[in-house]
């Protein structure tokens, strides 16, 4: 039986952020947009809702997907609109999330600097900005920022791409 998960992330432009996850195998619905957060983190920051079939593709996956596809080490100074993190909806995500950062560190050389957070609120994007790079892959923005993530994740996850994904990205390389 199939279940749907939801868990939102955010690290660097939502444009990116859909591209990538609407890539994968098992996700059935990527919305961009902006996440508010309680506690620590109260500011609204561009992320994605990812709606997956954790059956198909699981919660790990997609966190290392997320950390591998943004500057998940780095704190620059547009932090509070990029932040990188992991917004869990479903209180059971919050532990896995904390336990799958520590898990994937050894993927890097620098410190995760990526928060698990809960989930507040959403604001989706404009309409003119949903499903931006599959709607103009040839524009400079998708070319410079988005096409070199996706590049990546069909090197580094293949196995997790979508083929029609796949098929439709290798032509802009």
């Amino acid at each position: 039986m199939e279940k749907v998960a939801k868990i939102a992330l955010g690290g660097g432009c939502h444009w990116c952020t859909e591209a990538v996850f609407k890539s994968l195998k098992g996700v059935c619905k990527v919305s961009q947009g902006f996440v508010l957060s309680i506690g620590k983190q109260t500011s609204w920051s561009e992320a994605v809702i990812v709606d997956y079939i954790s059956n198909e593709i699981r919660l790990k996956d997609l966190i290392a997907v997320h950390l591998h596809t943004h500057k998940s080490t780095v704190a620059h100074k547009m932090r509070s609109k990029y932040r990188s993190a992991i917004y869990f909806i479903d209180t059971i995500d919050e532990e896995e999330a904390h336990d799958f950062l520590k898990e994937l560190q050894a993927d890097f050389n620098e410190k995760l600097i990526t928060e698990v957070l809960p989930f507040s609120n959403f604001k989706p994007s404009d309409e003119r900005y949903r499903d931006y790079y599959y709607s103009n892959p040839e524009k400079p923005f998708c070319k410079t920022h988005i096409t070199p993530k996706l590049k990546l994740l069909f090197e580094r996850f293949s196995n997790l791409v979508d083929d029609q994904a796949l098929q439709a990205n290798t032509q802009s390389y």
